[in-house]
């Protein structure tokens, strides 16, 4: 029989790419999402197929699951500031009562449990590159702590329930990601960035864009995640791109490879915002064999033509100026 895989978040961006790839490894796949910041549109063309199930439904409340479950694959969160500002509270349920019942779930199916924690837990970091040992440095209280708190608290019970139920789990610290599905208006630089070179407007940049990011082709962070998913290892492993760069290089890439003539306008940088971003992934070198494969031009090229592929009314939205409404202190 088929394996079952429950993947939540399944209709967001990270989501949708590993329902596709667990679909086509042979699994039976049960997509479950309350739509509150994912869209049904990344996995519309899912629903024919007999290997998956959507479930309309929010994690944070009790999950049942009829019959025998192989895995959980917790990835409901608002991920972008402007998802998880506007909407506070549900990020911290989600990221404490919602792993709460994946793992009580676990527990009863014998399901093993993978969580998508995030570089956020290190907070704006004193130390760098950021390997797993390092504890981060984190403002609980902050216009950021609502999303970095959630998933720290989600790595420690989860933690628990792997010592002290015997729960099998797996704690991916996942850096920044992009790729086909990203959302245009959800406030993150590189989606913010292509999608004010397609509508002509200046790119803004918050700070004086010296902080440095590093970028992860999707393709290349679902294998790593497979890979880790299925080695006996419970401590966080970081999954990213190490290879850095700074926000005002990065605009001139995106200003390169859109050909257009915008000029790169600056504002006050968000309160808590990280100033430097790099993963160490010596431990996904050594304990999955893995490490990315596509280069940012590549993976640039691919994200920008499904971009320009959206409908004009998509393209006009953006909440990137929110910024200014919700972090900026």
């Amino acid at each position: 029989m088929k394996k079952k895989v429950l993947i939540t978040g399944a209709a967001g961006f990270l989501g949708s790419h590993l329902c596709e790839r667990f679909i086509k490894d042979g699994f039976n796949v049960i997509g479950m999402d309350n739509l509150i910041t994912g869209r049904l549109n990344n996995i519309e063309h899912l629903f024919k197929l007999e290997s998956f199930e959507f479930y309309h439904h929010d994690v944070s409340k009790y999950i049942h699951i009829p019959g025998e479950l192989d895995y959980i694959l917790h990835f409901a969160s608002p991920a972008s500031p402007i998802d998880y500002l506007k909407i506070p509270i549900q990020t911290l349920k989600v990221g404490s009562l919602g792993i709460h019942n994946c793992l009580g779930l676990a527990k009863a199916k014998g399901a093993k449990v993978l969580i998508a924690s995030t570089s956020e837990v290190y907070g704006d970091p004193s130390v760098h590159p950021q390997k797993e040992e390092y504890w981060g440095n984190v403002n609980p209280v902050g216009p950021r702590g609502v999303y970095d708190e959630a998933k720290r608290f989600q790595e420690a019970i989860t933690m628990a329930y792997h010592t002290f139920h015997g729960v099998e789990t797996r704690i991916a610290r996942i850096f920044n990601t992009y790729g086909p599905k990203m959302r245009l208006n959800d406030g993150r630089v590189l989606p913010a960035f292509i999608g004010q070179a397609l509508r002509g407007e200046d790119l803004t940049i918050f700070g004086d864009g010296s902080q440095t990011r590093s970028f992860c082709y999707v393709d290349d962070l679902v294998e790593g995640l497979v890979r880790l998913l299925n080695i006996d290892y419970v401590q966080p492993v970081n999954i990213g791109n190490p290879s850095e760069i700074s926000i005002s290089d990065f605009a001139e890439e995106i200003i390169k490879l859109t050909g257009t003539e915008q000029k790169v306008i600056y504002k006050d940088l968000p309160v808590d915002d990280p100033k430097q971003r790099q993963p160490d992934i010596s431990k996904a070198k050594s304990l999955l064999n893995w490490e990315p494969k596509i280069d940012r031009n590549e993976g640039l090229k691919i994200t920008y033509n499904y971009f320009k592929s959206l409908s004009s009314e998509e393209l006009r939205k953006t909440d990137h100026n929110d910024f200014d409404k919700y972090i900026i202190k």
